[in-house]
């Protein structure tokens, strides 16, 4: 498919379609539903990857608000146990910007893994609160 695009002397420039761009879903939280299974599947491999490269790998769809919440994603999948942090690579997303990148959780340790972060956000949280009421 080409876009045509005529000049202001009668000739005609054909050039290539402008790019589609990616859906977008309108619940945040059927959004996660749709792209988890993506994310699962990729920290299964084993291997390391990023965000932006199982997005456009599996042609998922942008959250309602893209700028900020794909970021939440790799939170509710580390609160889950399903990855954890391996290092650092760069994105075509974030303009070839430095951005975390991710290996999977083996399957067997998945809920101790899970279990432990959120004894550990309630520690801090506690803590937190100690400090206030201190303060």
């Amino acid at each position: 498919m080409t876009h045509i695009q005529p000049a202001f002397d009668g000739t005609k420039m054909i050039a290539a379609a402008p790019a589609v761009s990616r859906r977008i879903v309108d619940d945040y939280e059927a959004w996660v539903d749709e792209v988890w299974p993506a994310f699962v599947a990729a920290a299964d491999t084993g291997q390391p990857f990023t965000i932006d490269e199982v997005a456009r790998k599996n042609k998922l769809p942008d959250p309602p608000r893209p700028k900020s919440m794909w970021g939440s994603l790799p939170i509710r999948l580390q609160n889950a146990g399903i990855v954890r942090h391996h290092g650092a690579a760069t994105s075509a997303r974030a303009g070839h910007s430095m951005v975390h990148q991710w290996i999977g959780v083996p399957a067997w340790q998945r809920e101790t893994v899970a279990k432990r972060r959120r004894e550990d956000r309630a520690a801090a949280r506690q803590q937190r609160a100690a400090e206030r009421r201190a303060a």
